[in-house]
This record gives structure tokens, C-alpha cells and sequence, in this order.
């Protein structure tokens, strides 16, 4: 698979999330409903950041900033990929690149920035943890 302008290299080092399309994620022609592909989105995210030892049970998050960029239609019954790439980390807010994906084919490039939250609804310092291993996953994908 070669690289593409929006969705960057597809490399093996990606967080991959397979997806597949529910009637419930369509509308009625079968398609897959615009806000889907962000539900989708959402949880490959929670999924890479479980595999980095954080849950939403420890550590809330909010969007801060979000495009979105439709290349292709997904429909009922695809299998997909979300693809999930850091590219920025900083204090208190991390930003990826999420890239979906049926067969090799790009349906969807999504730049999202998030920011952690404290109980009182701030942003608040990420993790020290946290920010060092997801600045060294995203220097990795950056050489991969």
C-alpha cells in the first residue's frame, strides 16, 4: 500500500481497530452515516490508549479540536480499519491522525486533538507516563 497525501503510510506500527458496518451505523441506503466514522474513531483511541495502560476510567478526555475529510463511502457490511497515528504531545493535550481504511482503499482521514480533563471540567496536565509514551510511539512511527 502506498502512501497517500491525506492518510499518510499505512505501516505496520499503526494502532489498527477493525470495524465492522452495522445497518445501524447506515442510513437508509445502506450507506455509513457521516458522524459514524467518529464513533469509530473514538473508540480506536480508547483501545490505543487501554493498550498504553489509561482507561476512561482513570483519565477523561475531550475533543478540542476535529477535521474530518470523506474520501469515500464505507457501506453495510464493510470490514474496515481505523489506523491510529500520533503526531503531537504536549502538556496537556495530545493530538493523532486517524486514517479508515476497507481493503487498502482510504475512506476517511480524521485529525483530532484531545485534551485531558481534571474532575472540575479544566484541561489538565497529561501524565508524565502517559505523555513520554506516546511521544516515543509517535518517534517511532515517524522512523518506521
Amino acid at each position: 500500500m502506498g502512501a497517500d497525501a491525506e492518510g499518510g503510510q499505512p505501516g505496520r506500527k499503526d494502532h489498527v481497530f477493525p470495524v465492522r458496518i452495522y445497518y445501524e451505523d447506515t442510513d437508509a441506503g445502506g450507506i455509513v452515516y457521516h458522524a459514524a466514522y467518529l464513533r469509530f474513531a473514538e473508540r480506536a483511541r480508547t483501545e490505543l490508549l487501554r493498550q498504553l495502560g489509561f482507561t476512561n476510567r482513570n483519565i477523561a478526555f475531550a475533543v478540542v479540536d476535529c477535521t474530518i475529510r470523506y474520501h469515500r463511502p464505507a457501506r453495510l457490511d464493510d470490514a474496515l480499519e481505523v489506523r491510529t497515528r500520533p503526531t503531537g504531545v504536549s502538556g496537556a493535550t495530545m493530538s493523532l491522525t486517524q486514517s479508515i481504511w476497507r481493503a487498502g482503499e482510504l475512506l476517511v482521514t480524521i485529525r483530532i486533538r484531545i485534551a485531558r480533563l481534571g474532575e472540575n471540567g479544566r484541561p489538565r496536565r497529561l501524565p508524565v507516563r502517559l505523555r513520554h509514551v506516546f511521544a516515543q510511539l509517535r518517534d517511532e512511527l515517524r522512523e518506521g
